[in-house]
């Protein structure tokens, strides 16, 4: 018999520093993408070909490795934000379907992943990804639900009006809730999973334009750049002090 190679995850296990991770990963995600594309002023489409071959490159590589290695995982989880960013930006802004036409459209395209991918090999649970299929499913999700919250944010802080602290409130609160859930309630663990993966988007969305917009609009006016860096040497920090495994697979 040969050996089976496909059962060893590489996706890093759900715990709270998984999610301080995510949010910091959004956030950069929002600083780096509107720093190559408005502060190098190479545009959207530009931005997002370049955020797409980085994307690209890193879940080949993540999906290539033979073990689960975490500055890889969240490396990939950068590049999925990055690319979400302005392909978010460039389908709201460039081809002005808005962001309540772009957040429909990205919630459809999410949906359909998820449909998809459970149809195909019958769980969407993370403990499933152990294989180059699954894994597939896993990134162009998470690459929709990235450019489904960057819609999202904007929306909420500039359509609906609630500027940056606004949403971040909202986005906090509605996290809240759903840890809530999570510890008192029997909805499923992997519907509150990705519900939680998809608003921490916005969340850093919205923190990352507080940080670097104009203070005539409600921001503090950071250096794109310097925002980035120090986000990055946060998840480092993170990444050499907080042990980190892969998700286990369920029995």
């Amino acid at each position: 018999m040969t050996k089976d190679t496909t059962l060893s995850s590489k996706v890093a296990e759900v715990t709270l520093a998984f999610w301080f991770l995510k949010i910091l990963a959004t956030t950069l995600g929002e600083t780096a993408g509107d720093a190559v594309s408005m502060s190098l002023d190479v545009g959207y489409l530009v931005g997002t070909a370049i955020f797409a071959v980085v994307f690209a490159a890193a879940v080949t590589a993540q999906i290539r490795a033979r073990q689960f290695h975490p500055a890889l995982y969240w490396l990939t989880i950068v590049a999925t934000t990055t690319v979400g960013t302005t392909l978010a930006d460039f389908a709201d802004r460039s081809l002005g379907i808005g962001y309540a036409g772009g957040s429909l459209m990205l919630l459809a395209l999410l949906l359909s992943s998820l449909y998809l991918w459970h149809r195909t090999l019958g769980s969407v649970a993370i403990e499933s990804v152990v294989s180059p299929r699954a894994e597939a499913f896993y990134w162009v999700t998470i690459m929709f639900s990235q450019t489904l919250g960057t819609a999202l944010g904007d929306w909420t802080a500039d359509s609906a009006g609630f500027g940056y602290v606004g949403a971040m409130l909202i986005f906090g609160s509605l996290l809240i809730v759903l840890a809530g859930l999570y510890f008192w309630s029997r909805i499923s663990r992997v519907v509150l999973f990705w519900a939680a993966f998809v608003l921490t988007r916005p969340l850093g969305a919205v923190v990352g334009d507080f940080l670097d917009k104009p203070i005539d609009h409600g921001g503090l006016a950071l250096s794109r750049f310097t925002a980035s860096a120090a986000l990055l040497g946060l998840m480092v920090v993170l990444l050499l002090v907080v042990p980190h495994r892969a998700a286990q697979r369920g029995h």
